[in-house]
Order: C-alpha cells, then sequence, then structure tokens
C-alpha cells in the first residue's frame, strides 16, 4: 500500500490526542500537519496540549515539535501538505459543516468524528464491517460538491458502536425491535477524571443528544445507497437510554432483541463468533482479526479485561439469553475512543484507501 500524507484536525482534544497516538506508527499514514483552535496556533503540539494530555504514552515524539496551524486561518496551508485530514474538532454544528466542506471543496477528503455530517444523504457514515458499500455514495457527493477528490465521510456515534455490531448479523432474522441501554464512559464527553471529579462515585442519567444518535444513526448505516443518497432503513424500531457512568473508557450496552425468525441461542452466538466483514477480507491494519467476541461466563465482559481487546478495536459480547418480553437479551462493550471514536475513523480511512477512494 502506497503511503499516504494525513492532517490532524482539532489535534489537542482528546480524539485529537488520540488520533495522534494511533498514527504515530502507522503502517500507511504519516502526520505531517496539525490543527486546532486560533488560541493553539503557533505553539508546538508540546506546547498546546500541556497538561491536559490524557493518553496512556508520551505525545508522539515525531509531532511533540511540530508547529499548530490555525484550521480555518491556516486551511491552504494545511491542504497543500496533505493527502487527506482527520477531522474532530469541538465547535458548533453549523460551523464544523462550513469548516469541512472547504476542506472537502479544496480537494482535501475528511475523515470526520464529528456529528454534524452524520444526517448529510450523501455524506456515508461508515462501520467497516458492517456498511463498507455506502463509499459508493462518494462519487455523488463529489457531483454536488463539485470536486474531483474531495468530500467527506463520518464515523457514527461511540455509543452504538457497542450494540449495532452485535445485532447486525442478526438482521437477516428480521429483527423488529430493540431496546439499548448504554452505560458510557466519561472520555466520551472529552474528560478523565482529574478534570471531571464530580464523576467520582456518581452516575448522571442523561447525556445531551445521545438518544436520538443512539435511535437514529443505526437507520442510515443499515439503509441502502440509491442514486444520489443513502435512504435509511424502516426497520428496526430502535428505543434507548444513555447513562454516563464512572468509567474512564468503554462504553457498555444492555441490549434487548426482537425478530421475526427464531434462533437457538448456539446459532446466534455462532454467527457472532464467525462473522467477518470487508475489513477482515481486507486484512485492513487496524481491524481486528476477529470483530465479534462472545464470552461464556456470566461476569463478562467486563471494562477492565475487555475494552483494549485487538487493540480496543473489538467487540465483547455475553450474557445471552431469552427474554420475556423480548426474544433474547445480552451485553456488549467497547472501547469508545478507539473503536468508537478514533480508532474507527483510521479503520475507515484505511478501507477507504484499500478501496481506492483516497487515490
Amino acid at each position: 500500500m502506497k503511503q499516504y500524507k494525513v492532517g490532524i484536525i482539532g489535534a489537542t482534544g482528546m480524539v485529537g490526542q488520540r488520533f495522534a497516538s494511533l498514527l504515530e506508527n502507522h503502517p500507511w499514514f504519516n502526520v505531517t500537519a496539525l490543527a486546532a483552535s486560533a488560541r493553539s496556533a503557533g505553539k508546538t503540539y508540546r506546547e498546546a496540549v500541556g497538561t491536559r494530555w490524557a493518553m496512556p504514552t508520551p505525545i508522539p515524539a515525531s509531532m511533540a515539535d511540530m508547529k499548530i496551524y490555525d484550521a480555518v486561518a491556516d486551511v491552504d496551508q494545511i491542504v497543500s501538505q496533505v493527502d487527506f485530514v482527520f477531522c474532530a474538532v469541538d465547535m458548533k454544528k453549523d460551523e464544523i459543516k462550513q469548516l469541512e466542506e472547504m476542506y472537502a471543496k479544496k480537494e482535501c477528503p475528511v475523515m470526520s468524528n464529528n456529528s454534524a455530517h452524520r444526517s448529510t444523504p450523501d455524506v456515508p457514515m461508515i462501520i467497516p464491517e458492517i456498511n463498507a458499500k455506502h463509499a459508493e455514495i462518494i462519487p455523488a457527493q463529489r457531483k454536488r460538491l463539485g470536486t474531483q477528490r474531495g468530500f467527506i465521510a463520518v464515523k457514527s456515534n461511540c455509543s452504538l458502536q457497542s450494540y449495532v455490531p452485535a445485532i447486525h448479523p442478526l438482521m437477516d432474522l428480521g429483527v423488529t425491535k430493540v431496546l439499548a441501554c448504554t452505560y458510557q464512559a466519561i472520555s466520551g464527553a472529552g474528560k478523565t477524571f482529574e478534570s471531571w471529579p464530580e464523576m467520582v462515585d456518581n452516575l448522571i442519567p442523561y447525556i445531551g443528544g445521545e438518544e436520538e444518535k443512539s435511535e437514529q444513526e443505526p437507520m442510515k448505516i443499515w439503509g441502502s445507497v440509491q442514486g444520489d443518497q443513502i435512504v435509511n432503513a424502516s426497520s428496526p424500531s430502535i428505543t434507548s437510554q444513555c447513562l454516563r457512568v464512572p468509567v474512564s473508557d468503554g462504553h457498555t450496552a444492555a441490549v434487548f432483541v426482537s425478530m421475526d425468525q427464531k434462533a437457538t441461542m448456539e446459532e446466534i452466538i455462532n454467527r457472532w463468533e464467525n462473522y467477518q466483514g470487508r475489513a477482515q477480507e481486507l486484512n485492513l491494519p487496524s481491524a481486528p482479526k476477529k470483530f465479534l467476541h462472545y464470552f461464556t461466563d456470566n461476569d463478562r465482559p467486563q471494562i477492565k479485561s475487555e475494552r483494549n481487546l485487538e487493540g480496543g478495536m473489538a467487540v465483547s459480547i455475553g450474557r445471552l439469553r431469552p427474554d420475556t418480553q423480548y426474544d433474547i437479551k445480552f451485553v456488549c462493550m467497547s472501547h469508545n475512543t478507539l473503536r468508537g471514536a478514533a480508532g474507527g475513523a483510521v479503520l475507515m480511512a484505511e478501507l477507504l484507501c484499500a478501496e481506492g477512494y483516497l487515490d
């Protein structure tokens, strides 16, 4: 695979830091530009992040002394140095839309971690193991933007990446209803226990906008490319509740599913254990060898023992059993800033590179 020069827009935030850590030794991607807000511009990455570095490994030596660009004012300088950018900015939704389209229209593809464009009909929202074919919408988006190379692709919300992968191998059984209750780590809010001491020994039963995303975004993922847009799926019906819990990293979901067709517990587990997607077919660098892992012990999966499974890119499942109101219920868990955020965006970029969309 050829080498690509990449930029990180929003490099100083928690997801931006995770991008930096993941890309430090990436076999395909070399970071050549870092950008953040105007207040960080002109500083080195080390100076701009300061004591807010939250990753378990040090600031990558190759990036520590790189100068931070202004993500808005220095766009021409940034795009001249990169083949594409990863975007994880903390801005208003309309500002993010404008920013990402500005990069795309300058023929710089954008791999976005932000939610701003997730509902844009011609912007693919890709989980590589599930809906890789949605990349086929990119030519239509380029036509709308008036670009030859530039486009925007987004990854989905971190909350649903714990349970949508487990439901997907069951969809041909006619999944009709889903109830998902998520228990979400504080890093999903860009926080640590040092910066958010109120979360110690606490639970907050509300995360703004999260339940709407958890209920709506899967419908786009399970939708289909029709003409110049992605048309959302009409089923299953999904309802969710999302709670913030005192966990550093890792989102857990308690999931209840109804299906038209009945299946034994053994058949369902077999579907999970043997499921592979396009990411595994292509053997992408960040793809887990095994996407879904089922644990038979009643007290698994657990955050501490499973969140870093396969580099934090696998999804862990357990406690499958019949339910009295739905057909089945189970528990899932994934790493929210790896599989759910930066890692998912890196894997999406690998897929698009392998499929020729970033050449």
